[in-house]
């Protein structure tokens, strides 16, 4: 029995999302962690690139996990590019052809299969952007000062 057979989905799920996020970071963006968007959605890993790409990781963990996923083609409006990021014993064959493919574990991960690129809007982008830095922002400065409330 494999590693990954042997581990439970919830840590499966972090395993490929660290994996996925070290790969996205080798590759020179910029990630933040469950995202929320505009339309409602939360993107798994969130990713800008240097030049103001934005990247949608979508983190499945298993079969089960992709079956009763009907939302991912919403994150299609969201990013340039949207991948899945996938555990080594995932069937890969269920991932569509136009939309990019990860496979990662806890240590890394590998970029199977690059998606079209789907430029979105500029003022879609610029507005992303900034949620973005300001979604940062605000976890930064949670981290430095947890006991902060703010006043109403």
């Amino acid at each position: 029995m494999s590693s990954v057979a042997r581990q439970a989905r919830p840590e499966i799920t972090l395993a490929v999302c660290r994996g996925a996020c070290r790969l996205m970071r080798q590759a020179g963006h910029s990630v933040l962690l469950e995202v929320p968007l505009p339309d409602g959605r939360r993107a798994d890993i969130f990713a800008v690139g240097r030049a103001g790409d934005i990247t949608i990781v979508e983190v499945k963990s298993s079969i089960e996990d992709w079956r009763v996923d009907e939302k991912w083609p919403d994150y299609l409006g969201w990013c340039d590019q949207l991948y899945f990021a996938v555990p080594i014993d995932f069937p890969q064959p269920l991932i569509p052809e136009d939309i990019g493919l990860i496979v990662a574990d806890a240590y890394g991960g590998e970029l199977l299969r690059h998606p079209p690129r789907r430029p979105m809007a500029a003022a879609r982008r610029k507005s992303l952007l900034i949620d973005c830095a300001r979604l940062a922002s605000e976890r930064l400065a949670r981290l430095e000062d947890p006991d902060f409330v703010e006043l109403l």
